[in-house]
């Protein structure tokens, strides 16, 4: 396990009762909240990209909501450029049932393999799901694998213009780089401690320890058809917001 010596854990936790149900072997999941966001400045020179709003409310709150509706109830959130604002907007949790630690890295983070190996310790001992912050997603966390196949378990979606390469091949239930036709990372993942064997604390990130893994088969993953965006510019966030406000109008 890593220690947490030099980066900062603020835990605001409160204790809430498991719904019965929901097997409590995968009740851990971590919001990756550390990015600088600078490909959406100037929106993010004063808010930290998580808290861009779209749809009325922040970016992250789309993700506490459907984590907290699929029955999960222990979340870890990181955080490194204007972190603090998170902590604020979300607090401890509680009007959403759910408990909050914070896991405050330093400045220019940890990238995402860093930044989830840094929190392991507060992660339980059991799979635990992992959702960047800079996606919006119906993505419904409930049907996710508590105990995967292999170390790793990646959701895969239709690639959209801005990488039309896509990332990985999807069959038969596994996750490989060879192949066609490619889908993209969605950006939802469920991991097994194990992936990050070996791994020292520091700065690293998260697809060469999935190669890794893929290159023995140990990654399965699924298909998602339904509604997906990545949030990369103030044009698609502004897309997505105009996109869901015309959905709430035909409402």
């Amino acid at each position: 396990m890593p220690s947490h010596r030099k980066y900062l854990i603020t835990s605001l936790q409160r204790r809430i009762p498991v719904p019965h149900d929901r097997d409590d072997k995968l009740m851990h999941a971590m919001i990756l909240a550390a990015g600088r966001g600078e490909r959406m400045r100037p929106l993010t020179d004063k808010v930290p990209k998580p808290l861009l709003q779209v749809g009325g409310k922040p970016l992250i709150e789309y993700h506490i909501e459907g984590l907290a509706d699929a029955g999960f109830r222990d979340l870890v959130i990181n955080h490194a450029y204007l972190g603090q604002q998170i902590e604020q907007a979300v607090g401890d949790g509680e009007r959403w049932g759910v408990s909050v630690t914070y896991v405050a890295e330093p400045p220019g983070a940890l990238e995402t393999g860093g930044g989830i190996y840094n929190a392991l310790s507060l992660l339980g001992e059991q799979p635990f799901v992992v959702v960047n912050a800079d996606i919006w997603t119906r993505f419904p966390f409930r049907d996710l694998p508590q105990d995967p196949e292999g170390l790793a378990h990646l959701v895969l979606v239709d690639n959209p213009p801005q990488h039309a390469e896509g990332d990985f091949v999807l069959a038969q239930g596994k996750v490989s780089e060879s192949g066609h036709p490619r889908l993209t990372f969605s950006g939802i993942g469920v991991y097994r401690h194990a992936l990050f064997s070996g791994c020292r604390a520091g700065r690293f990130p998260l697809a060469p320890l999935l190669r890794q893994a893929m290159s023995t088969q140990a990654v399965t993953g699924e298909y998602f058809a339904g509604e997906w965006c990545d949030i990369g510019t103030p044009q698609r966030l502004t897309e997505l917001d105009q996109l869901l406000a015309s959905a709430a109008g035909s409402g």
